[in-house]
């Protein structure tokens, strides 16, 4: 029975969507160990942590959002058989779980570093807070992409003990591209968000200028990881990489459009798990075989 619950949860929180931040988590302690000279004592071990603290804060966030929103997803025909509304589990025991999953993640934080352990109340604290944004706010997409943005800063810290103000740039990044592919994912609730009054760029802008508002934010993600390869002096594989992305982004935008969103959860899902992994292996390449004396 707990078993099946637990299963039933990861199903829910769709734990197979980790991917989405957790390359861009590892290429920031690689970034990290890279410019401490490539000498870092048990980056193995910090690399296994740092994987440990994502998906425990990933989970629990992700738990906590489906029990806030559990009461607007029961009305909205697109949520209403989610697992919460559909009464396929209890609101208990996804409390419980968001308790072990944060539980996961403050062990996880504190044996990276004591920075880590410190900071990991306020990570928390940004990732829960999304939750309730769409209350009040149109830039909730943009609270989202911070959410998933400071995973790559946290994990430069977890490798180097500080924040280096440059490393910035991936967070940025990763910010403006899960904000963008949010705000297409949103399109779908367009009529929902209006009759119910909650925020969405989908909403503010209608769907051709919520299509387009994604678009710039693509572009800008693409703008901040150029910045971080001048900034961090990075080679032709880290270029190409971008160039990569680029092209995925563009044939993400060809997916949908004002008046056809049937392939979204293709532009959504498939598109941004090939983004953050082809990243992550063009990245490691640049900073493994083009390193200084190599």
């Amino acid at each position: 029975m707990l078993w099946k619950r637990l299963r039933l949860t990861l199903d829910m929180i769709k734990f197979e969507h980790s991917v989405f931040a957790l390359p861009f988590a590892l290429t920031g302690a690689l970034l990290g160990f890279r410019d401490g000279g490539y000498q870092s004592a048990g980056i193995g071990g910090k690399l296994a942590w740092i994987v440990v603290a994502m998906i425990g804060a990933r989970s629990a966030a992700m738990a906590f959002n489906r029990l806030v929103d559990a009461p607007i997803d029961g009305r909205n025909p697109r949520t209403k058989m989610r697992h919460l509304p559909a009464g396929m589990l209890s609101r208990g025991f996804g409390w419980g779980f968001v308790a072990v999953a944060a539980a996961v993640f403050f062990v996880a934080a504190g044996a990276l570093n004591p920075l880590c352990l410190k900071l990991a109340p306020v990570a928390l604290g940004i990732v829960f807070f999304y939750s309730f944004t769409k209350r009040f706010t149109s830039f909730s997409h943009l609270v989202l992409g911070f959410s998933l943005g400071i995973a790559p800063a946290a994990a430069w810290i977890a490798v180097r003990g500080s924040l280096d103000p440059r490393i910035l740039w991936l967070t940025a990044a990763v910010t403006f591209w899960t904000a963008g592919f949010d705000v297409i994912y949103a399109c779908q609730d367009f009529e929902f968000d209006r009759a119910e009054g909650l925020f969405s760029v989908p909403r503010m802008l209608g769907l051709a200028g919520a299509l387009r508002a994604a678009r710039a934010l693509h572009v800008l993600m693409i703008v901040c990881l150029l910045a971080l390869v001048q900034t961090l002096h990075l080679g032709a594989l880290a270029v190409a990489g971008v160039a990569s992305i680029a092209a995925l982004l563009i044939y993400e935008h060809c997916l949908v459009k004002a008046d056809d969103f049937s392939r979204v959860n293709a532009a959504f899902f498939t598109m941004n798990g090939y983004v953050s992994v082809l990243f992550l292996i063009f990245w490691a390449a640049d900073i493994f075989l083009l390193k200084p004396g190599a």
